[in-house]
This record gives C-alpha cells, structure tokens and sequence, in this order.
C-alpha cells in the first residue's frame, strides 16, 4: 500500500464520514483568525493582504467542506453520531461550528467593503450564527447538567466551547453593525449586549471553577494539555466585543432615545476592555508556564493544538483594537508580535492537521466507544 494513498490509515474511506467529529471546525476557527488579524496587521507589508484573502477563500472552502462532511455523518450515520451528545469532551466542541462561521462572516465585509451584497449575506450569516450560538449554548449545558458523567478532576478548559460562541457573535455584531444601515445595525448592536450577557459570566464563572480544579487536581492529562489556552478565549472575544459594540453603537443609535446610553458604550467598552485585557495576560502568562511543563511531560500533537491559535487571535483583536482606541502604540506592538507568533503556530499545526486528515488517523469518534447506559433494575 502506498504511503500517500488518502485515509490509508482508516480501515474504510467511509470511516471518514462516520468518524466525523466537530473539533476539526476548529480548524476553520484557527485560520479564520489568523486571515483576519493578516489584513489588519500594523505594518504594510507586500502581498499580505492577498495572502490573507487567499486563506479566507481556503477557510470557505475548508468550512463547507466540514460541514458536508457533518451533516452527512448525521443523515447517513444518524446512530453513531447520536452518542456524541452525551460525550462529555466531544459534545463541547459543536460550539466551535458557529465560532467557525464569524470569521467568514467578518471576512465578507472585510474582503469586500462597500458592497451592499457582501454586507447582506454577512448578515444573514450572523443570524444564522446567532440561533447556533444559542442552541450550542443551551443544549450541550443541558446534556452536561442531565446525561453526561463529569468530575471536577476531569474538568478542563474545553467545558468553556459551549458558551463562548454567543459572545464570539457578538463581537462580530458590533463590527458588523458599522457596516449596516440604521434599523439593522441597532437590532445587530442589541442583539450583540443580550448575547455578551448569555456568554461571557457564565465563561468567568466556569474560569472561577477552573481555577479550583488546577489547584485541587494539578495540570490535566497531557492529551489536554492545550487546554488551558481556552481560557484566553472568553477574555479576548468579551473584550473586543465591548470594544465593536462600543464603536457601533453611537452612530446607530444617534437621535434616537438611546442615544445618551449609546454615548457612554464607547468608553466603559474600553475601561472594561482594558480590565478583561489584564485578566487575559494572567491567563496568557499562565498558560505559557503550564505548557513548558507539559512540552517536558511529552505534549502529543492532536487537533487539540488548535487551541493555540483561535484564543491566542481573539486576544490579539482586543490587543490590536485598544491600540486603535486608546492612540498607545504598546498595544499596537504586543499585537503585532502576537500576530507574528500566531502565524508561526498556525502553519505547524495546519501543516500536522492535513497530514492527519489526508491519512486519516487524527480520524477518531471517541464518542463511538461509549456505551449507553443500561435503565436500572427496579426491584
């Protein structure tokens, strides 16, 4: 058998499809923030800009792709996928397909401003994305509270997926509503607060307890080592949220009732931006610490290394926006290296990615291993 026939590694191409599972959306997550934060980086730069709009065009591709490949795990494998509601680690990461979808949706009106048509789909998008949001947000928690087994020694940083989704869609909300005329902009910017409270207390809660679980229990298993980075997710996506949303919301809502709330939205968006940016560098500065250790323990690569690219992004937004907003060129330069060091990460482990997809062995439902539960015996 030859070394480079496709899916070698899986005893069927079919496997493929049955063997599914939603964290390769995170691929999609991590090169969608990457291309972003690519053409919006400080210093110009020949052909980055094209370098940048290639990978969004590679991100579409990739993202339908996934989502075939998904849905069709779904329509022709439906018992075999319905195990994964009730894993307690796969189930997380159905919110990493609406978190997939705003950076092609923040790529469209990037890409394309001033086009009424990009800006119309971009929208329709971020509804869709919205309801996903949602669902991810309410659903897997209620799988989590009702059907799944969970131990604070096992928690780790992965439990944050399911709700980090609504604020991702809000921070897009307010960088799309800038874009929008004045009715769609406001139901945007609304619908983008409403959204930042259903996600962002409860992912410092689920911080707050994570927190006690590295205390009581020490570092996790090192196949979840990466772990830890999720936690720059919520802190980085709240704070540039408030800073998109605070820059929208003055000129949507001039003349209007809300106009004076509206006013004071830019500024406490970046007092409580530059709060969540200091919370984050602990959280960055720890994770970089815990992951020396695990590096030295033996870290094995698995898609799970993604982790070092959407949460470190985010980050970079808020870092690179309060630069903008603020006129101190520190922020502006910490993002720049963080860019430059996101991009890095993001091709080693792209390029590990597509080995494991093209020979099929980072092709694993884990979910597939569990055993439903028996009904207990009434005596």
């Amino acid at each position: 058998m030859s070394p480079w026939k496709p899916l070698n590694r899986l005893p069927s191409p079919i496997e493929l499809v049955r063997q599914f599972t939603p964290n390769w959306f995170t691929v999609n997550m991590g090169t969608g923030i990457t291309f972003l934060l690519l053409a919006q980086f400080p210093a110009r730069i020949a052909g980055l800009h094209a370098l940048a709009y290639g990978l969004f065009i590679a991100d579409a591709a990739i993202f339908a792709l996934f989502t075939g490949l998904f849905a069709a795990r779904w329509l022709f494998f439906t018992q075999d996928a319905m195990p994964l509601l009730r894993h307690p680690v796969q189930s997380m990461f159905l919110g990493a397909i609406p978190m997939a979808l705003i950076p092609l949706v923040n790529g469209l009106v990037l890409f394309h401003p001033g086009q009424p048509a990009a800006a119309e789909l971009a929208t329709h998008l971020w509804w869709i994305d919205a309801a996903l949001s949602l669902l991810t947000g309410w659903l897997v928690p209620w799988y989590q509270f009702t059907a799944q087994d969970h131990s604070l020694e096992r928690m780790t940083g992965v439990w944050l997926l399911p709700v980090v989704p609504a604020e991702v869609a809000a921070s897009s909300a307010g960088y799309l509503a800038q874009h929008l005329p004045t009715a769609q902009a406001q139901a945007l910017i609304v619908s983008g607060y409403a959204l930042w409270g259903m996600s962002v207390p409860i992912a410092l809660g689920i911080l707050t307890v994570l927190y006690l679980r590295l205390a009581l229990h020490k570092l996790p298993p090192k196949e979840l080592g990466v772990s830890t980075w999720l936690s720059l997710g919520p802190i980085g996506t709240g704070a540039f949220a408030l800073l998109t949303l605070g820059a929208a919301a003055p000129q949507a809502f001039a003349g209007t009732v809300m106009a004076p709330v509206a006013a004071l939205a830019g500024p406490l968006g970046v007092i409580g931006a530059l709060i969540l940016w200091g919370l984050g560098l602990w959280w960055l500065v720890t994770a970089i610490a815990l992951t020396a250790i695990q590096v030295r323990r033996g870290l094995p690569f698995n898609l799970g290394w993604w982790g070092f690219t959407f949460p470190v992004g985010v980050y970079t937004a808020a870092s690179l926006t309060l630069g903008l907003r603020t006129g101190m060129a520190f922020f502006t330069a910490f993002a720049a290296a963080l860019i430059v060091a996101l991009v890095a990460t993001w091709a080693v482990v792209a390029v590990r990615s597509a080995h494991g997809l093209w020979h099929g062995h980072l092709v694993q439902a884990p979910c597939l291993n569990c055993k439903p539960e028996l009904p207990a015996k009434t005596a």
